[in-house]
């Protein structure tokens, strides 16, 4: 029989794998894969102590990865994108004329915004950062920005969208974990998201004029990979096929899947046409990524290295690291949820509500622990939607308050957590260290403190009109 263990037990785990993470990853570097495995079976073994057997851990596991399949599988098929999309040329002449336009010093801002605009088309960030984002990520590289810098600011915007597009399953999910509904939810989320996105645009246009995030030295390398892109490839407007499909696609609510795959495939007969590649060479990139030896016109040996580098990357394959971090993590979650320790916890912070504002702190704070612990959004945004619909509707306040900050709190923090689905793959494919542009990615954490301070402001906060209240008895502010 289960026994309920107490709060300083149930947080032991959160603890070890703080230290466990912190050392072998951030000092040592030590593979994040591994180090879950150590901290999941820390947690498995404290969580036989009060009598969780294995078999209801691997229910658990296999409840989490069921839930969240067909978003790990997305990373499958964004892989496949990638891959496709640099054999095309698709990604390099975006890469190209985003050289000829963007100037360095709007460079932050400019990506923002570019990737708040796919975001919200798309409903997806982990679409938007595989495409635009890895374009702009190239072009930081050829205008000489901070790598850290141009991630954070990719990322930001990748999320505004994941957060306030009505395509997004998040946008979809926290309403209906709240009780309210989708367009009251997104309304309300701009008293969090606008002065967030704000923020990001005032911070990013200061640092786009500051010599250590633009570095003035590499100004030639623009040029150099301006020229060496166009000797590579063929460009031609038809290119951009692919991404007007993803585009129309995701607006026309069609599924993501067969979305991807109909814009891989499309990118494929591009490749034929304009770039000459063999059918077998399609296939190639598709699975196991781009290589520079599949255009026949082209001497891989004669590329500067910068491009070479920057091109020869994607296919299903390159996802498989990013699939296997996020699998360990819910070997962790699932002993974390059926050892009982996310319900202690959960429950010892619901203790320490007092006000509007504390509750709404509270939220945030059991959001986070939660995000953090499973790796993905899903779970924080169901799980404590359901802890805390009764205690806000107990002090009368609209369950679009509850929906917002879920958004603020569970979606955004995923991409700061390095094994997290979210954080693996922004790392991955962008190939900047979770920790490196953790900094940057301002609007991540700018949501949920606004959501805090309007708690205790009690700005933007809506209440239940007492009509509507029945013959619950609103609490006292």
């Amino acid at each position: 029989m289960n026994k309920k263990p107490p709060f300083a037990v149930a947080v032991l785990p959160i603890i070890v794998m703080a230290l466990v993470m912190g050392i072998g990853f951030g000092i040592y570097r030590y593979s994040v894969e591994l180090l879950l495995l150590v901290v999941s079976f820390f947690t498995v073994v404290l969580a036989r102590l009060y009598g969780t057997s294995w078999d209801q851990v691997s229910e658990a596991v296999s409840e989490k990865i069921g839930k969240s399949f067909m978003a790990i599988f997305i990373f499958v098929f964004v892989g496949l994108i990638i891959g496709t999309w640099m054999l095309s040329g698709t990604i390099p002449m975006m890469i190209y004329y985003g050289l000829k336009l963007l100037s360095p010093s709007m460079f932050l801002v400019s990506a923002f915004i570019i990737t708040v605009i796919v975001s919200v088309c798309t409903g997806t960030s982990f679409g938007s950062v595989g495409t635009v984002g890895l374009a702009l990520i190239g072009i930081a590289s050829g205008l000489g920005v901070n790598m850290a810098a141009a991630a954070g600011a990719i990322i930001s915007g990748a999320y505004f969208g994941d957060k306030m597009s009505p395509l997004s399953d998040t946008t979809n999910l926290a309403p209906v974990a709240a009780g309210t509904t989708l367009f009251e939810h997104i309304r309300h989320m701009f008293y969090t998201t606008l002065p967030a996105s704000l923020v990001c645009l005032a911070v990013y246009f200061i640092a786009g004029r500051s010599s250590a995030v633009v570095s003035t030295a590499e100004s030639s390398a623009a040029t150099e990979m301006m020229d060496g892109l166009a000797s590579t490839f063929q460009f031609n407007l038809l290119l951009l096929l692919p991404l007007i499909i993803v585009l129309v696609g995701s607006a026309m609510g069609k599924p993501t899947i067969p979305v991807m795959f109909t814009a891989a495939l499309t990118a494929g007969a591009l490749a034929m046409i304009f770039q000459g590649a063999a059918i077998g060479s399609v296939i190639t990139a598709g699975f196991g990524g781009f290589q520079l030896s599949m255009l026949p016109a082209i001497d891989p040996e004669a590329v500067a290295a910068p491009i070479k580098a920057l091109l020869e990357r994607g296919g299903m394959n390159s996802m498989m690291t990013t699939v296997l971090k996020v699998l360990c993590a819910f070997l962790f979650a699932g002993a974390m949820s059926a050892g009982g320790f996310m319900e202690t916890i959960l429950d010892t912070l619901k203790s320490f509500v007092h006000s509007d504002g504390s509750l709404i702190l509270v939220t945030v704070i059991a959001t986070l622990i939660t995000g953090i612990v499973v790796g993905n959004a899903y779970i924080p945004i169901l799980l404590c939607g359901e802890l805390f619909k009764d205690a806000f509707q107990e002090r009368g306040l609209d369950a679009k308050n509850l929906s917002r900050t879920l958004e603020d709190a569970g979606t955004c923090v995923i991409p700061l957590v390095p094994w997290s689905a979210g954080g693996a793959y922004m790392a991955g494919t962008l190939g900047v260290p979770t920790m490196e542009y953790f900094p940057w990615t301002i609007f991540c954490y700018t949501g949920f403190l606004f959501a805090i301070l309007w708690g205790f402001t009690g700005f933007g906060i809506a209440r239940i009109p007492r009509a509507e209240m029945g013959g619950t008895q609103q609490a006292e502010v």
